[in-house]
Formats: C-alpha cells, sequence, structure tokens
C-alpha cells in the first residue's frame, strides 16, 4: 500500500478583504500533492499565487491573507490548526524554507557562525561540540570559498550570491524532510546556481526528502522536478510529470511561457505574451487565460473550465484540450536592433583597475604587499547604439565596472573618457551635469532605486527639472510620454511603487533612466527577478528604446541566454580580468576561452534530458593570482607553470573576437571538451 503524501493541499482558497469589504482570492481552490523524495515545481508569471502556495504549505500567509477554505494536510495534521508552538518546532527543522531574497533569512546584525549555530541548536539533536564542524561542511556543500573565514562575517561583507548560499545552508541545517524553495537560485550565476541544483538533486534522493520548487525558471524546473504544476491567476491551469509539460505543454499559457525564453543558440529576443494576468477582483465566468489566448472562442469567454485529462498525461484547464499542440504563436519575437558598423564611439575604458581594499598605515609600514585589484587592466570600446555584454560569475567585477563607469567608485588607474574624447572625472560629485546626464543606471532591484514614497509622476520629475527644468504641466506632459514609451500609460502616474507588479516598476526605473535623455545607459541584472514573460517585454522594450534613440547599453547579467538574445558584442570576466571578447555570435561558439565553455557548459535549457557540464571540485576563488591566468586554479586544461606565471596573450580569433589564453585557438575547443568529459 502506498504511503500518503507528506503534504497534501486540498481545496484551497486564501484571499484578502478589498476596499468594499469583500474577500477576494488571490488562490481559489487549489490542490497539491508532495510525496516524500518528490519534487515538484511551481510555475507561473508574478502574481500567480506561486510564494502564497509554497508558504501555506508551511501554515504562514503574509500579512492581510486570510485562509478561505480548504486544508493544508502536512505529516498527516492541518498546519493551520497547529498550535505556534508545534509550528515553530516543524518550520527550519522537519519543513525548511530558502526565500528568493536571502535578506529575508539572514540577521544583518549577527555574524554567518552565529546564524547557523543557532539553526543547529534549534533544530538538530547532535551535541553543541559538534555545530563548529558541522557548520564548515554546510557551507562547504554550497560551494563557499574558505567557510572558515566566512563563518566570522557578517552578511553585508558578503555577496548577494554567497549570501543565498549561506541561506540554503541553513535551510539544510535541520535535514528537513521537505524543502520549499522560492526562487532560490535566482541571483546566482550559472556555475553556482548548477552545482547547488545538483547538490539539490543528490540530497533529495540521499535523505528522501520532498521538495515544492518555485521558480520562473523553466531550465531550473527541467533540471529538479519529477512534476510540474502550472499557476495563473490563482488557480492551477496544468500540472503533469515534467518532461511531457515541457515537451508536450497541454494549456496555450504554458506555451505561450515556453516561447518567451530566451535560448542559448539563438540571437533572437524572445516573445512575449501580450496583455497581462486579470486581477483578484475580475469576475470568473469564462477561462481567466481568454483575453490573452490565441484559440480561444465564446465559450471560452462564458464557461468556467474544469481541470481535465488532456495529452500526454497531463491534467489541463481547458476546454480544448486536444487542440493546443495546434495552436500558432505567432512567428518569431521582435527584430533585433543592431548597431552599424561605422557606429561612432560612446565610451571608452583604458587600462581601467578598481581596488576596493584601503590599507591601514601599519600595513603599509610593514611593508605589507597589497592585493591584486579587484579590476585589473579592463580595455573596453563602446559604440553608439550598441549592446555589451559582461558575463561571468558573481564576484567576476561586471557591476564594479559599471559602478566606475558611473563614478560610484572611483579608479585606481585608468581613464574612462566619453566618445568626443571627454575625459570623465573618477566620481559622482565631481561630474559636470551633463556628464550625469549622459550616463544612467538601472540597478537589478528597483524597490532599492523607486522611492516608496513618491508618486511615478514624481519619480520622473526628477531628472526631467534636473536637466531639462520642466515644470508643472509640461513636465506631467513629458512623463506620461515616457510612460507610454514603456508601455505603461498616464494612468499610473499617480501611482506609488507598492501598488505595480515587479515587472511595471522595473519599467518606471528604465523611464526614469531614459528621462535624462542619456547616451549610454548601464543594465545591472535588471531582468533577473523577473518571470519569463515580463523579461520577454522588458528585453523588446531595451530592444526597440535603442533602435529609436541610438542608445548604448553595457548590459550585465549571469543569465547568458538574455545577454545572447539581446548583445552585439560579449565581454567574458574573470576574478576581474577579461578573458574574451567579441561578436556575440563568436564568443558563443568555438574556439572559446576555457572559462567560457565552463559558463556555457553549466547553462540549463528547459529539456528534461539536457545535462549541465560542471568542472570537478568547482569552487570559486576568494581573490585573483598575482601574476599568470587568473583561471589558472580551476583552469581544467591548464599548461603547467606557463599559465601560472606569464600573463595569457591576446590571440586574435577575427573579426574582432579576442581570446586571452596560452592554448592555441586551434587546440581549445578539443582539449577544454576532452577535460570536461572527463
Amino acid at each position: 500500500m502506498a504511503s500518503p503524501p507528506l503534504i497534501d493541499i486540498r481545496k484551497l482558497c486564501i484571499g484578502f478583504r478589498g476596499r468594499s469589504g469583500a474577500l477576494l482570492p488571490v488562490l481559489h481552490d487549489v490542490d497539491l500533492t508532495v510525496c516524500r523524495g518528490e519534487s515538484i515545481g511551481i510555475v507561473g508569471e508574478s502574481g500567480s499565487g506561486k510564494s502564497t502556495l509554497a508558504l501555506a504549505a508551511m501554515g504562514y500567509l503574509k500579512h492581510g491573507l486570510q485562509k478561505i477554505s480548504g486544508e493544508v494536510i502536512y505529516d498527516g495534521a492541518d498546519m493551520f490548526a497547529r498550535t505556534s508552538h508545534d509550528l515553530s518546532k516543524i518550520r527550519g527543522g522537519q519543513l525548511g524554507l530558502i526565500p528568493q531574497n536571502s535578506g529575508q533569512a539572514l540577521t544583518p546584525t549577527l555574524r554567518i557562525g552565529q546564524q547557523i549555530h543557532e539553526a543547529l541548536r534549534l533544530h538538530c539533536s547532535m551535541p553543541t561540540s559538534s555545530h563548529a564542524e558541522r557548520a564548515i561542511d554546510l557551507l562547504t556543500q554550497v560551494r563557499l570559498p574558505d567557510p572558515k573565514a566566512i563563518l566570522h562575517r557578517y552578511p553585508h561583507e558578503l555577496s548577494g550570491g554567497q549570501q543565498q548560499r549561506v541561506a540554503i545552508a541553513m535551510a539544510l541545517a535541520g535535514e528537513p524532510d521537505a524543502l520549499m524553495l522560492d526562487e532560490p537560485t535566482t541571483g546566482l550565476d550559472v556555475t553556482t546556481q548548477a552545482h547547488i541544483l545538483e547538490l539539490l538533486r543528490e540530497l533529495a534522493a540521499s535523505r528522501n526528502m520532498a521538495m515544492v520548487y518555485v521558480s520562473h525558471d523553466l531550465g531550473v524546473i527541467a533540471r529538479v522536478c519529477d512534476r510540474v504544476q502550472v499557476l495563473y491567476a490563482g488557480e492551477t491551469v496544468l500540472s503533469g510529470p515534467t518532461r511531457e509539460v515541457l515537451r508536450h505543454p497541454g494549456h496555450p499559457y504554458a506555451r505561450g511561457l515556453l516561447a518567451s525564453i530566451p535560448r542559448l543558440g539563438d540571437r533572437t529576443l524572445p516573445r512575449a505574451l501580450e496583455g497581462r494576468p486579470p486581477g483578484p477582483d475580475s469576475p470568473r465566468d469564462g477561462c481567466a487565460f481568454a483575453p490573452r489566448c490565441g484559440m480561444a472562442t465564446k465559450d471560452c469567454t462564458t464557461t468556467h473550465p474544469p481541470m481535465i485529462a488532456g495529452m500526454a498525461r497531463q491534467m489541463t484547464r481547458c476546454l480544448y484540450p486536444m487542440q493546443v499542440a495546434e495552436l500558432d504563436l505567432g512567428g518569431v519575437g521582435a527584430v533585433l536592433s543592431c548597431c552599424a558598423a561605422d557606429s561612432p564611439s560612446a565610451l571608452r575604458l583604458d587600462e581601467v583597475a578598481v581596488r576596493y581594499d584601503q590599507p591601514g598605515i601599519l600595513a603599509a609600514l610593514r611593508g605589507a604587499p597589497r592585493p591584486p585589484s579587484t579590476v585589473d587592466g579592463i580595455t573596453l570600446d563602446l559604440t553608439r547604439g550598441e549592446t555589451l555584454g559582461l558575463v561571468g560569475e558573481s564576484g567576476s567585477g561586471k557591476s564594479t565596472i559599471l559602478k566606475a563607469i558611473a563614478g560610484l567608485l572611483p579608479p585606481a588607474k585608468g581613464r574612462i573618457t566619453l566618445g568626443d574624447g571627454t575625459n570623465l572625472s573618477p566620481t559622482v560629485e565631481q561630474r559636470r551635469p551633463d556628464h550625469l546626464r549622459r550616463i544612467q543606471m538601472i540597478f537589478q532591484n528597483p524597490d532599492d532605486s523607486l522611492n516608496p514614497r513618491q508618486s511615478v509622476v514624481e519619480i520622473l520629475a526628477q531628472p526631467l527639472r534636473l536637466y531639462f527644468g520642466l515644470r508643472e504641466r509640461a513636465l506631467r506632459d513629458r512623463a506620461t510620454e515616457l510612460l507610454d514609451t514603456v508601455r505603461l500609460g498616464s494612468h499610473y502616474l499617480d501611482r506609488r511603487p507598492g501598488q505595480l507588479s515587479g515587472g511595471e516598476k522595473q519599467r518606471v526605473a528604465v523611464a526614469r533612466a531614459f528621462a535624462a535623455g542619456p547616451e549610454i545607459v548601464l543594465c545591472d541584472e535588471i531582468t533577473s527577478a523577473l518571470d519569463v514573460s515580463v523579461q520577454a517585454a522588458v528585453l523588446e522594450l531595451l530592444n526597440d528604446l535603442k533602435g529609436l534613440h541610438g542608445t548604448a547599453f553595457i548590459f550585465v547579467s549571469h543569465d547568458l541566454t538574455v545577454v545572447r538574445a539581446l548583445s552585439d558584442r560579449v565581454a567574458v570576466l574573470y576574478q576581474g580580468r577579461l578573458c574574451e571578447i567579441g561578436p556575440a555570435a563568436a564568443v558563443y561558439a568555438p574556439p572559446s576561452h576555457p572559462y567560457t565553455e565552463a559558463l556555457l557548459g553549466a547553462v540549463l535549457e528547459p529539456d528534461p534530458d539536457h545535462t549541465p557540464t560542471l568542472l570537478a571540485e568547482d569552487f570559486a576563488d576568494l581573490s585573483p593570482p598575482a601574476r599568470g591566468c587568473p583561471f589558472q586554479r580551476r583552469c581544467p586544461v591548464k599548461r603547467g607553470t606557463l599559465c601560472e606565471t606569464d600573463t595569457p596573450p591576446a590571440q586574435e580569433a577575427g573579426d574582432g573576437h579576442v581570446i586571452r589564453c596560452h592554448i592555441p585557438l586551434a587546440e581549445l575547443r578539443v582539449s577544454t571538451t576532452q577535460a570536461a568529459k572527463s
């Protein structure tokens, strides 16, 4: 007889009270079962209820939400009927959570070691004397370099990716029976993400651990999940085995999500889903997806479809499940705007170096050698209308370079000049207003850059007043034009950031950057927290603005498929050193630097049969070596002491494609592939 499911959610309905006092559901009669050792993926756009469902499985609701009906059974008992004492024993121990934002899991005033020790004390039965060894083991499992040093640091002394790995280690400390994962690898680079996913797969198998994995990354879902459940507007529209759902999606919405994903082999913009999901107060007379569906009929607007058996062992909420495979998604995505070959220069970096360390007087008097610069020897050209992608693992110096260009970090040496040859002052405070206007930056998290107390029109007003002296009606008219440009419209002018979705907030951030009329826009991981459909819409927006204004972009991202889709050229960084640069098509094809091969091999595809190629014992370096190749410690094809002592030569592969490596170009592809296989 089969054992009962560990998690059994039945007809769960969760909502909040609107201004009229009526209960507005955000989850509609959702069912979910998870057995021990099983991994379930929950996918859907932002606002579909994914995180609400995962938190409800732990008996937790965000402020303002309440359970309307249904049950959440964990290990035979209803979580919402348990006492707070029982819940505190279960959460963090038997039932772990890894949130998307590591700031929600880490206490900023406590060292990492103290926080892991607290998790072990609360949720483990091992003796206290074993906690130190166990903490080091946990940090080693999640690929953190020098675990002993990490234990003594505060969260702010770690990068975002390192903080997330600490949060994962803390969730694993209690050896949970079930793990809730809410976008846990969103902020991680491709190699770290691939290794973390392998770790989770191994733990789930060895501990017979259940996992509920919330993600907008279908490549992640393909790698770790046995089954997939697709949510739309708070209800399940499709569920089934991962292979069948990703190969033969049985609902139009799932097909649209797959079409929104950029692919590693194509330099084409993905196709965004038209329209947006209905709000909680929208009527539910027909199919919630009907207004956006390419095969909707009149019946779809009046009849609410039940969950029925569809094709390929899937359950689908569609009136015409057998016709979904014939749905025409409308061809390819938007045409990519490319820069002209003879475009004038917009920006140049010459031998730029940046260092964070500030050695004290005593260290200088002792003659202690300074560690290598965080970023060193960076020479780059950016032409008008060009998109230059910067890729590399966390700590490779991508964001540091953007901050140096923006004047937020002064270079230790080298110079940064505009296209007309004007030297840029090292800091924002020293730069002329016109120079500030010409370079704008869009940050990863719009919540950190948009003032929550200001309306959208007030947010846009600052650059319009500062650079163009606009006031009152003229200012509001220009703000409306900017919102139209980013496809929002004038009805957003008086809203505040808290009233916007994640994609809408990022569009406001884009509008604010373009309010200054910039020549160069610096984009720092601006799509990493967006679902695939919103990401596709933002990429299309940037492409349109580039074609309309001739704006040059420097685009930083961990997602190599997004960089491939948007960029004219790509620069690959490791430990603040340039390993490879060239046209996107050339960098993504052989021959490649061994580090580039490692990055491309770790990219996940929304294909259950795709297996990433990972370097063995692949631990990131804390700092670059003092001399030689920056990648020498991890390179699978290292050439003895030559790579340790000599700076790699710049080899021309043609058409502006440069690879800095001691290995001859003809041997690069063969040697790297053989090492990866072994």
